[in-house]
């Protein structure tokens, strides 16, 4: 289940699908690109990972997604990483829902 959210987020990210099962190619690499597998992601994991999804989050809010950055907002005040990485989750469906 994690891989299938982190992919989520990595699509939120900006990463693009590589057509190639479970791969996923970020364009912002110095070098050109660069290819990753789903399960390398560490967004539930590390908070190095999720900090730049919350903020992107939060500059992304659209209309009825108020409640779900609040969500986020409790769950860092609680510095729980597994609460936040589920409130970034359920942002970025609705997210993707509303667009």
């Amino acid at each position: 289940m994690n891989d299938k959210n982190n992919k989520l987020i990595a699509l939120f990210m900006g990463l693009k699908e590589d057509g190639v099962d479970g791969y996923l190619v970020d364009m912002d690499k110095d070098y050109g690109y660069q290819i990753v597998h789903e399960s390398c992601f560490l967004y539930d994991s590390e908070w190095g990972w999720l900090m730049p999804v919350v903020k992107k989050c939060k500059e992304s809010q659209i209309f009825g997604t108020q409640n779900l950055i609040d969500d986020i907002d409790s769950a860092l005040v609680n510095v729980s990483l597994s609460y936040t990485y589920q409130a970034v989750v359920e942002f970025i469906k609705k997210y993707n829902d509303e667009r």
